[in-house]
């Protein structure tokens, strides 16, 4: 359970967090929009000070019926951050959530040691040759369709037997290039239902058939404030109720907003799992 991070071996045998840092004017969540080099400086040092082992760094929102950004937008918006936050913080490990292929590799260029692609090439032929090519580690997502289509393609014959399948060939395919280092993202809330979330949530240790890190996102989404009739603002409550579940069907990496309740999550989990 160890990752080749830039020459760096991360052990994710115990829970990491991934902090999220969102360079976007659109992300669903407000607070984790940042635009400007003090905004992105002072919330990346925040998040790791708090314990992030990683900050996922994103210039495409990815929610539902999002808008198409063009791809050049999509660079002016990332590749800068990165260059910024590494100049600033050089041990810093950055993952960059981008399912184009250009854009995973000018951020490499730049610095960031994981891809984190919502579509797990599907989106992007050209995507799982550039992760072979540079071999960093890549976070394969499940989804159907795109942000825009996605809320219409949530019937499954079997859900977790689908996903399953889903990733079993994503795997193959990675394999076969060479890619080493593989994490899983179930994709909560991307082409699911409030209910299909909850089942995934229910039956994630399934995963761990695979041998490989786990990734659960399901950081203020809306199976947490659209159940609780709240804002995403107030879901930080439910996120930690739910990060406590995915704990205990074995995650390894949690994706959120809010490091620091994480990280005591974590902690508490560890101590509660002895």
């Amino acid at each position: 359970m160890t990752i080749n991070c830039k020459g760096r071996l991360t052990d994710l045998s115990s829970p990491k967090v991934m902090g999220i840092l969102n360079s976007t004017p659109d992300s669903f969540f407000e607070d984790s929009r940042t635009q400007n080099k003090s905004d992105i400086l002072k919330k990346a040092e925040m998040m790791m000070e708090e314990g992030a082992t990683f900050i996922d760094i994103g210039g495409y929102s990815s929610r539902p019926d999002a808008e198409n950004v063009a791809e050049n937008e999509e660079l002016k918006r990332v590749v800068p951050a990165i260059e910024l936050l590494v100049k600033e913080f050089p041990e810093i490990l950055i993952s960059v959530d981008t399912f184009r292929s250009k854009v995973a590799e000018e951020a490499i260029g730049a610095g960031a040691a994981l891809i984190n692609d919502i579509s797990a090439g599907r989106l992007d032929e050209k995507m799982m040759s550039i992760i072979a090519q540079h071999q960093v580690p890549y976070i394969m997502m499940h989804m159907r369709g795109t942000p825009k289509t996605m809320k219409q393609l949530t019937a499954y014959d079997d859900l977790v037997s689908d996903i399953t399948y889903y990733f079993s060939e994503k795997i193959k395919e990675a394999r076969t290039l060479g890619i080493n280092d593989l994490i899983l993202d179930p994709g909560f809330g991307f082409a699911k239902t409030t209910d299909q979330n909850f089942e995934l949530l229910k039956k994630s240790a399934l995963f761990s058939s695979f041998k490989l890190p786990v990734l659960i996102g399901i950081s203020r989404k809306t199976m947490i404030h659209k159940t609780l009739n709240i804002s995403p603002k107030k879901a930080l409550n439910g996120t930690t109720v739910l990060n406590t579940l995915a704990l205990t069907k074995g995650a390894a990496i949690l994706r959120v907003h809010d490091v620091k309740e994480a990280m005591e999550t974590i902690k508490l989990v560890s101590l509660f799992s002895k």
